[in-house]
């Protein structure tokens, strides 16, 4: 007798879930995130999971979960990283997002589980390692809005690895970027200003990279982007 060959079971991917105002779809504001992220991590052979942004035993939440992609979203609200002042520009600043995706940082870096972190993403682990933000970088000539532009990767590090190459087009849309690394962190990709385009943890005992762009937008035609999503869920396989 013939046997079905076994379907291998998608590694399970945590995404925290973002509040939107207005979702038509659903007629009430809704916990989102955006569908092609969700899309590049299921080309990747992962199973994404949209997770609830609540307070409680975040550690207990994330212990069922195989990796932890950090998405992007609003501001962070620039207390949290010792700022006197709110720039002008800060916008959709939430409480309780603020305070789930910074603790789901630190339990998963803690924990161990693979860990990539995009825009948003990339600016909470840092805020959650003690690093600082730099509130706007100024006007159109400055900000990364809507603006797709080269990124030099260093050699060696995990986003190398991931990518398969050296300098890369990368989508933008972030006002904000890292000031100071947090503790641990180091640089791992600038954009030709100067901007910090990605980090890494080389002490951390699991898998992660952070990239201030979103890879996901040109994901489905680019292999160094999609190698990302590819990286992060043949890291949480590998953890079985």
């Amino acid at each position: 007798m013939t046997r079905n060959p076994v379907t291998p079971v998608r590694p399970l991917i945590a995404i925290p879930a973002r509040f939107s105002a207005t979702t038509s779809a659903l007629r009430y504001a809704a916990e989102v995130n955006a569908r092609a992220l969700i899309e590049a991590v299921w080309r990747a052979g992962g199973e994404p999971a949209g997770i609830h942004p609540a307070s409680g035993d975040v550690a207990s939440r994330l212990a069922r979960f195989d990796g932890i992609l950090l998405p992007g979203g609003g501001d962070i609200a620039p207390h949290h990283y010792g700022a006197q002042g709110v720039h002008a520009s800060v916008y959709d600043v939430d409480d309780l997002q603020d305070a789930f995706d910074l603790e789901v940082a630190r339990q998963a870096l803690d924990m161990g589980l693979p860990v990539l972190a995009v825009c948003r993403g990339l600016q909470v682990v840092n805020v959650a390692l003690g690093g600082t933000l730099e509130q706007d970088m100024g006007g159109p000539e400055r900000e990364h809005r809507h603006v797709v532009h080269p990124v030099a990767i260093q050699r060696g590090t995990l986003l190398e690895l991931a990518t398969g190459v050296e300098k890369t087009e990368a989508s933008c849309y972030h006002h904000q970027r890292v000031d100071r690394p947090g503790a641990g962190l180091t640089v791992s990709a600038r954009a030709a200003d100067g901007t910090v385009e990605g980090l890494e943890h080389p002490g951390l005992h699991g898998w992660f990279t952070a990239v201030q762009w979103h890879p996901e937008d040109t994901a489905h035609e680019d292999p160094a982007q999609q190698g990302l999503f590819d990286a992060l869920v043949r890291a949480a396989r590998d953890r079985h």
